[in-house]
């Protein structure tokens, strides 16, 4: 279980003395541009590399202290991994503040996997001020979290900021039209997130007809996975129009959904314009024989999808 507590004037002091210490540790790559290049360098290297971690060690028990909350063994045994995996730990938004304080002086992790830790909101808003800043973390997976429209809206503003995160994994969320819509803001001006997971959420209709705009203006997505969610009705064939304006998306889940018929033939109308899409599966969608027929109507015309799964 995660300790929880008021923070204590020692506990301030614990965490001045770690912000302290994260200053002396990105201070060290400075140090690591003065080496000499003789026969010593490899060793004074090595001598600064055991230096960072150590610091950094140092500087995660202090944090966890100053926060009350129980260190992470694995984060202190990080060292230079590339990834870091925290699933199932129960974090909540005191541990993940933590935990910030590691993330911002970390260079080494790549991807960061924080899926089912109850961050909600709160803990979203602390990632994302630590995401707007960190130049290496790339791919990101907050699955599982609670985080609703205010962690949504606070992650599509640090990734506004930070065009490094290529993917983001949002699934099982609790997302509704309220964080649609500030996905779709973000989608209309951001062209770096190359992969996008909402699926298991619970967006509707009102959010196809939100998304589907953004859809079709995007200009970097090349995988998309909105599958388990609500679309139907109108909702499903905007969303179409947008699969039928963009022109870098490739593949395209949207599995168990209510596309029905209706939504099918939107598909197939799509299909005969877009030229770049090429594996999509619509499976479990309420699709009769007519919405069968619409789309293989549009897949005579279209020459570039290699995989169509449709389970009806």
């Amino acid at each position: 279980m995660w300790g929880h507590g008021k923070r204590s004037g020692k506990n301030e002091e614990q965490e001045e003395e770690a912000t302290t210490a994260a200053g002396h540790l990105a201070r060290v790559p400075e140090a690591e541009k003065g080496l000499n290049a003789d026969s010593d360098s490899d060793l004074e290297t090595e001598g600064i590399h055991g230096l960072r971690e150590m610091v950094s060690e140092t500087l995660c028990r202090r944090s966890y202290q100053a926060y009350s909350v129980a260190p992470i063994s694995c984060f202190l045994r990080q060292g230079s991994a590339p990834e870091l995996n925290l699933r199932h730990r129960g974090l909540g938004p005191q541990g993940v503040q933590a935990l910030a304080s590691m993330l911002t002086v970390n260079p080494y992790i790549k991807r960061l996997d924080l899926q089912d830790n109850v961050l909600c909101g709160a803990g979203a808003e602390v990632l994302a001020d630590v995401l707007s800043k960190n130049s290496s973390i790339c791919d990101v997976n907050l699955s599982e979290n609670q985080l609703g429209a205010t962690g949504v809206q606070a992650l599509c503003a640090a990734l506004a900021v930070n065009k490094t995160i290529q993917k983001m994994q949002l699934a099982g969320n609790g997302l509704e039209e309220r964080a649609a819509q500030h996905l779709a803001d973000f989608l209309l001006v951001h062209t770096g997130l190359k992969s996008l997971d909402l699926s298991y959420n619970q967006l509707n209709d009102v959010a196809g007809e939100i998304l589907g705009p953004a859809l079709a203006e995007n200009t970097g997505l090349t995988e998309l996975n909105i599958s388990w969610n609500h679309l139907r009705g109108l909702g499903t064939i905007v969303f179409a129009k947008g699969l039928e304006a963009n022109i870098f998306l490739k593949v395209l889940d949207i599995s168990y959904n209510g596309f029905g018929d209706p939504g099918a033939s939107a598909v197939g109308e799509a299909f005969k314009a877009n030229n770049v899409l090429e594996e999509l599966n619509m499976s479990n969608n309420r699709i009769s024989l007519v919405g069968a027929l619409s789309l293989g109507q549009g897949l005579r015309v279209n020459q570039t999808l290699r995989i169509l799964i449709d389970y009806r």
